[in-house]
């Protein structure tokens, strides 16, 4: 899964200097959800996520045969200090 979201996302996340760290499915109370975990080299602020999740929701909108099944779609940036 990580892969197929990475090579859809990769171009577009550039100008932010994000990349997607992982992207999984998971079950959280009755519902699929869709986590995509962007990272950076630098921390990455309020900002900038807001910005690459809306660009990253235009993509997934624009392939919905990825999110046919999911509930709920969860973009969040990964914590630095996190191994």
């Amino acid at each position: 899964m990580k892969e197929r979201v990475e090579s859809l996302l990769k171009d577009s996340l550039e100008e932010f200097h994000v990349y997607v760290e992982d992207a999984f499915i998971e079950e959280e109370e009755g519902q699929k959800v869709f986590h995509i975990v962007l990272d950076s080299d630098e921390v990455i602020d309020l900002n900038r996520i807001t910005e690459a999740s809306r660009k990253i929701n235009e993509i997934m909108d624009q392939n919905e045969s990825i999110l046919e099944d999911i509930d709920v779609l969860d973009i969040y940036s990964k914590e630095k200090g996190e191994e």
